[in-house]
């Protein structure tokens, strides 16, 4: 698709500002959509339904929505358990 050329300004990028991509556990992710894993991802790291709401520019309910299909996907119970299944950098 000709998009070697982007990815590789992104990682110049990311590598100059000091930080590093999160790595990922393969099963955990591949299990999730992209707005799931998205929503995981800020509720692992500590925002509230609202705020993951307002940064998304979608309802409350769609989130807690999401977070309810996560949970069941990754058969985990608490926002405490998405640390343990989503790998931090």
């Amino acid at each position: 698709m000709g998009a070697g050329g982007f990815a590789e300004r992104a990682a110049r990028e990311l590598a100059a500002t000091g930080e590093t991509a999160r790595k990922r556990t393969v099963a955990a992710v591949d299990q999730l959509t992209v707005q799931e894993a998205r929503i995981a991802v800020m509720a692992r790291d500590g925002a509230s339904n609202q705020e993951i709401a307002t940064q998304l520019f979608v309802s409350r309910k769609t989130v807690e929505y999401h977070l309810h299909k996560v949970f069941a996907k990754l058969r985990i119970s608490t926002r405490g358990d998405l640390a343990d299944t989503l790998a931090h950098d």
